[in-house]
């Protein structure tokens, strides 16, 4: 008999969904490694990819069934949750919220900002339930809210939010005025003990409830925060003025130290929350484009759909004026399109047919048929909003080291004020004034402004970044950025426009120029690249032969087998592993490369002999030189990154002022480039916009993507620039300079008044 049925405790069962199981083989492995776990039954459906587990929860923790998972070479699937917590007041509470989370089984991390007042969670799918992390919230004296997508959960969140603060004015304004006739005998006006008592009372425990609340809950865990010190602080000055009322002889009374200190709170945590509320005005702005509604072309006829209704493939009517609601290719019409709130650029955007347009952006005077590709959680309004919302609740190094400090901040104030009554009363006998003074070190004490000084930066600066066009994926990557002092650019798509066109077309005798077109465009069918893209853009219209079987060579070219002949092409480097003599063209390759053109070399791989060269243009973009020479000003070492042949990359790095230029590098070289910089100790930021970037994205200490570029390498990037304007790179130091600067100028005030503050008041030169 188990254990379990000894104490009649019952089975738990969860579903977990298991990642990488291909057959029946795999299905067997992971049940064979689940029921050697003690008290373990599992199921595997692998059309479902679940493991369905019943265990013995007093033999077998939830972690101990995915390490076994885990140990078979499988894994567990992860998912985040956002929730929205209230009551919190100051880092301490943070702390503790964050710790209820970990605690519960299945979480994998949790983050807790106390500026935003949001939880992120990672979990393991099947195991820990929202419900679960409310509860465990719950517990720790704090309420949270589940966190989804629904709009009209948004605006009731926004609602409540702007209910909370008037609630919070209406308070601090009574207070202030029950507070103001306390402070009448300062100005040698008499008011006698009852009217201040029946003054101060209302302050102290109706008003002031909420510190006795959160204090209570503080004691419960055995922690202490901001609220715990006001109530033991007011509570003090409250108990010692009655105990002075009911003496013989007339006493002063601190009942105006205790409200004042109250009213002042209050009004401190009024304007803390507009504060709050106006980091949050990028995520407001981003969650405002999103439209209710969808114009659809439905059997024929057009009708009205919400957004959520709309399926990928859906035709979508956008009238002039109308705010586009999807994301999707034009596919009729023409119009200027309003970017701005997205990528910050100011300028209205020429769309034509097959160009890509954006949910959230505003439709100028064209009407325009969009067959949709994106829409919900996948549309990119959507994975911006999420980026923004999760860099501003990541933590940044920094800031994990102010929530030590705060965490251990409460309890040294509390030792302070003891010792400071301790020793009024040991060398003066004064018990009135050791208690006030203890009671000023009590209130003048404030963690909050360590635990708000770098969220509130963080978030202020994300919000800026965001309306400028720059999403951060998180708060390390705006710390880092500030120490960034090289920058790797890649050429094609970064320093220039990416927009290849066919400038040349060079064949060798006997071959005609239509003919060699032809065959690289038809080997290009089956190529991505933006070299294949111009050649096949060059031939529109022209009858290629068939496309047999393509083979891409990293960094090289390709081979493809068409019209019955092996062709090859790209740069010198596959034609000499090809076996294919470069020599006869030479002369004419290094003609085109001092004009600064890319050439692309076409061989018969079957015949052994070259067919010609096609030569491709691309031009600078617009900013190109203004983004370098600012580059430089802030006192950044540049190097322009290529697998582009030396001379061309030369001839582009001359006109936009970079000397240093790392030319015919391969995509595993591009990383091992960032390596070699940031092991001679630099710190490097790599920006680049395609596939062939991401290795180097990933390797450098911040990695910058154009969003017009690749979504890999978009997904790879620490930092995304919206709008592809080498411009951004230079703003996205200069917002993470900022930044960090505040963030400094906050701790080093936070620090101060404490430090300074706290032995002032315990000395007895501060009234409370």
């Amino acid at each position: 008999m188990t254990i379990a049925a000894k104490l009649s405790v019952p089975l738990k069962e969860v579903d977990l969904p298991v990642e990488g199981m291909t057959c029946a083989t795999c299905a067997g492995r992971v049940e064979t490694a689940l029921t050697k776990l003690p008290s373990v039954e599992a199921a595997i459906n692998l059309a479902a990819d679940k493991a369905h587990v019943m265990y013995d929860p007093l033999q077998v923790t939830p972690h101990d069934i995915v390490h076994a998972i885990e140990e078979a070479g499988y894994t567990v699937g992860h998912e985040h949750r956002r929730f929205a917590i209230h009551g919190m007041t100051c880092a301490t509470c943070a702390g503790r919220v964050e710790t209820a989370l970990r605690q519960t089984p299945g979480v994998v991390s949790a983050v807790v900002n106390l500026v935003s007042e949001i939880a992120d969670v990672e979990l393991l799918a099947g195991i820990a339930t929202p419900a679960d992390l409310v509860f465990a919230v719950d517990a720790a004296g704090y309420e949270a809210d589940l966190i989804t997508q629904d709009s009209d959960k948004e605006i009731e969140t926004l609602a409540r939010e702007t209910r909370r603060q008037r609630l919070e004015f209406v308070r601090v304004f009574i207070a202030l005025l029950l507070t103001a006739p306390l402070l009448l005998p300062m100005l040698d006006v008499p008011l006698s003990p009852l009217a201040q008592l029946l003054l101060a009372t209302p302050v102290q425990f109706i008003i002031g409830a909420r510190f006795y609340v959160s204090a209570w809950k503080a004691v419960r865990h055995l922690t202490g925060n901001m609220d715990l010190l006001v109530a033991l602080g007011t509570s003090v000055a409250y108990g010692y003025s009655i105990w002075l009322m009911l003496q013989p002889h007339t006493h002063h009374l601190y009942f105006e130290a205790a409200s004042v200190v109250i009213s002042l709170v209050l009004l401190g945590k009024w304007l803390e929350l507009r504060a709050k509320r106006s980091t949050t005005d990028a995520i407001r702005a981003l969650i405002a484009l999103r439209p209710q509604y969808a114009h659809v072309e439905r059997d024929g006829r057009e009708i009205d759909l919400a957004v959520s209704a709309v399926m990928p493939g859906d035709f979508v009517i956008v009238r002039p004026g109308e705010r586009i609601p999807v994301d999707g290719l034009v596919r009729s019409g023409a119009s200027s399109v309003d970017e701005s709130l997205l990528t910050g650029e100011s300028l209205p955007i020429t769309k034509l047919p097959l160009d890509r347009v954006t949910g959230g952006s505003i439709n100028g005077n064209g009407m325009l048929r969009i067959e949709t590709r994106g829409v919900g959680e996948g549309s990119t309004l959507s994975r911006i909003i999420r980026l923004v919302e999760q860099a501003q609740t990541r933590k940044a190094p920094v800031q994990k080291l102010v929530d030590q400090v705060a965490a251990v901040f409460v309890p040294v104030v509390l030792v302070c004020a003891l010792a400071t009554f301790l020793g009024w009363q040991i060398f003066t006998g004064d018990t009135g004034a050791g208690l006030m003074a203890a009671v000023s070190v009590l209130v003048i004490a404030c963690p909050c402004a360590l635990g708000l000084a770098t969220p509130t930066a963080f978030m202020v600066g994300t919000g800026v970044a965001a309306r400028a066009g720059i999403l951060v994926r998180d708060q390390e990557s705006l710390e880092i950025a500030c120490k960034i002092d090289t920058i790797v650019l890649d050429k094609t798509g970064t320093v220039t426009q990416g927009k290849l066109s066919v400038s040349g077309i060079f064949a060798a005798d006997g071959v005609d120029e239509m003919q060699l077109l032809r065959l690289a465009a038809a080997a290009q069918k089956g190529s991505e690249h933006p070299l294949g893209k111009a050649i096949l853009a060059r031939a529109d219209g022209l009858e290629l032969p068939e496309l047999v079987n393509f083979e891409a060579i990293p960094g090289k070219g390709l081979k493809a087998k068409v019209d019955g002949r092996q062709i090859v092409i790209g740069n010198r480097a596959m034609m000499h592993d090809a076996g294919l003599a470069t020599a006869a063209f030479e002369d004419k390759a290094l003609a085109y490369e001092k004009r600064g053109k890319t050439v692309t070399w076409i061989g018969d791989g079957t015949a052994l002999y070259i067919l010609g060269l096609i030569a491709l243009s691309d031009t600078l973009k617009p900013t190109a030189r203004d983004a370098v020479a600012r580059l430089h000003k802030m006192g950044m070492q540049l190097v322009l990154l290529t697998g582009d042949n030396l001379t061309t990359a030369n001839v582009i790095a001359t006109e936009v002022g970079i000397s240093t230029v790392l030319a015919g590098v391969l995509p595993e070289g591009k990383a091992d480039e960032v390596e070699r910089l940031r092991n001679t100790g630099r710190n490097v930021a790599m920006v680049g916009d395609g596939v062939n970037d991401a290795p180097a994205l990933a390797l450098a200490d911040i990695g910058m993507a154009m969003a017009t570029g690749a979504d890999v390498a978009v997904n790879t990037a620490s930092i995304t620039l919206m709008r592809g304007d080498p411009l951004l790179i230079a703003d996205a130091i200069d917002i993470s300079r900022a930044t960090y600067n505040t963030i400094r100028r906050g701790l080093f005030w936070a620090f101060v008044y404490n430090v300074v503050g706290i032995p002032i008041a315990a000395a007895g030169l501060l009234n409370p």
